[in-house]
């Protein structure tokens, strides 16, 4: 059975890796000259880590990431409003949430794969539908003829094009930007992720091996999200704590990347009989709950096993309909969430921040758990 695959970011690469444990030998097509370690940290949740349980690379990623130990909000002066002790998913179900560098991830998947053929310089152009399959035409002027083809080619899927109707991409009016530095926290910060909120704008940071600290900020922006540029950024964080703007102003500008912040609004369909979407593709979140590429890693779980009970278009049929409630319910409190971080009203943020002290933490653990369910 032939399988193509377009993208090879971490949802790609797991999947070809969980085809690959099914006995498939499928073929990437990937839009960059070059596969580099690039990128910044990445959190992989409960339900990532028993899919690389089940694929037998959790120890080498726990060898090179950090166990995330506590899930912290606080203030913009990091003083603790709600969190959620990880250990507890650990022991119940003998999982470790794990941060590594998203490069790193990268490497250890690629290092896995044993009968993966991976094309580099193939951005899609098209991708058409008939009677047997697709006609996938590439950039570089190459086309092939794809029999059963996964779309994990992210938000702005040319495959979807095919498959979806009345795509809409959602802008927060947020800018996030993303950095990696070398640097030692203070020892009670160790092995927590602390996301500090504050009046339209949020920082975090965690480490994400033994020398190094991955870091993100949020803000709101008006009009044009030009106004936000990386060499202001400490300016606009400069009211939370001094070890908040250390971060910002010891980390090279080379090392900084900036985003606009857009999801997916929730699609209906993700498959025909010869393609699938999975990951941003079929269900672009926002990057509030930790789970974009978490979401992911688990689509590439399900079709790999939908598809060696099936080998026909009905394991599709069943991979959507496993994951479609779930990861919707990702995208909705993702946007939630990301909306209420950044009220402005100082009223509303008292009340938001008084809120979050007083939700049981067995509520907080409750909801996590029925997230960190992998479905089969």
């Amino acid at each position: 059975m032939n399988i193509d695959i377009i993208g090879a970011g971490i949802g790609g690469l797991t999947t070809a890796l969980a085809l690959e444990a099914k006995g498939f030998k499928p073929t990437i097509y990937e839009q960059t000259k070059e596969i580099k370690e690039v990128g910044a940290g990445i959190i992989l949740a409960s339900n990532a880590m028993k899919v690389f349980q089940h694929l037998k690379i959790d120890d080498q990623l726990k060898k090179e990431g950090v166990s995330l130990e506590h899930l912290n909000i606080t203030n913009g002066n990091l003083k603790l409003l709600s969190g959620i002790d990880l250990r507890y998913f650990e022991k119940k179900y003998n999982l470790q949430t794990t941060v590594i560098h998203r490069g790193k991830l990268q490497s250890i998947l690629l290092k896995n794969l044993k009968h993966t053929k991976i094309h580099l310089n193939h951005k899609l152009k098209t991708a058409t539908k008939n009677a047997s399959g697709y006609l996938l035409e590439f950039e570089n002027g190459e086309k092939i003829k794809s029999s059963l083809v996964i779309g994990a080619d992210g938000i702005y899927s040319k495959l979807r094009n095919s498959i979806a109707s009345n795509i809409i991409t959602r802008k927060t009016n947020q800018v996030c930007w993303r950095g990696v530095i070398n640097m030692d926290l203070p020892d009670k910060y160790k092995n927590q992720l602390n996301e500090a909120w504050g009046n339209k704008a949020r920082f975090a940071f965690v480490k994400c091996n033994k020398n190094q600290v991955y870091w993100y900020a949020l803000k709101s922006f008006k009009n044009d999200e030009s106004e936000f540029s990386i060499s202001k950024l400490s300016s606009y964080f400069k009211k939370y704590p001094e070890l908040v703007t250390q971060i910002i102003k010891t980390t090279p500008i080379n090392n900084i990347h900036t985003s606009i912040i857009t999801d997916l609004k929730p699609i209906k369909k993700w498959y025909n009989e010869f393609g699938c979407l999975i990951g941003d593709a079929a269900h672009a979140a926002t990057p509030n709950m930790g789970q974009g590429a978490c979401q992911a890693i688990e689509d590439a779980y399900v079709i790999s096993e939908s598809i060696y009970k099936h080998k026909n278009a009905n394991a599709f049929k069943e991979y959507q309909k496993l994951r479609i409630s779930n990861a919707h319910k990702v995208v909705h409190q993702s946007w939630m969430i990301g909306k209420i971080a950044h009220w402005k009203n100082p009223f509303a943020i008292f009340c938001r921040n008084q809120l979050l002290k007083i939700i049981p933490s067995v509520f907080s653990r409750y909801q996590q758990e029925k997230l960190f369910q992998l479905n089969k």
